[in-house]
């Protein structure tokens, strides 16, 4: 994908209550895929197909807001057309599995997704903190007070 800017997308992860959650859930959709004999892929099927396709695959991430802040973000590897239980068309964002903790960042609600800017994301969160690992509630209570 040369001569691409790498874009990420921004979402709202909806009923996760931490990175702990997402991971959870994503975990048991992988072994559903597996179990059906298909990648072990997480994906997540939305409405829209993202129109900057090549700029995604040349690296982008998903940026997941949780309670209020970016959080994490898993790697896109595709975008697959499917359909819905309606016959709808529908696109599904194909990623890696396993959340990766970022430094948290405030986001307002928004719906559907949203681009990002690669210039914009925030750092992975092993990179920020020199390889410590912090507990959710004070990843939290950093990123309120401002302190990352």
């Amino acid at each position: 994908m040369v001569g691409f800017m790498v874009v990420h997308l921004q979402k709202l992860s909806v009923g996760s209550e931490s990175i702990e959650t997402l991971a959870a859930w994503q975990a048991q959709l992988v072994a559903r895929r597996i179990k059906a004999g298909k990648p072990p892929f997480h994906q997540h099927v939305t409405r829209m197909t993202p129109k900057r396709r090549d700029e995604l695959l040349a690296g982008g991430s998903i940026y997941w807001v949780i309670k209020g802040l970016i959080q994490c973000r898993n790697k896109i590897i595709d975008l697959e057309e499917v359909r819905t239980k309606d016959g709808r068309k529908a696109c599904a964002i194909v990623m890696e599995p396993g959340p990766i903790p970022v430094v948290p960042t405030p986001r307002r609600p928004f719906q559907g997704w949203r681009y990002f800017k690669a210039e914009d994301v925030p750092a992975d969160l092993g990179e920020a903190a020199g390889g410590l690992e912090l507990p959710p509630e004070l990843r939290s209570k950093l990123a309120n007070l401002g302190a990352w």
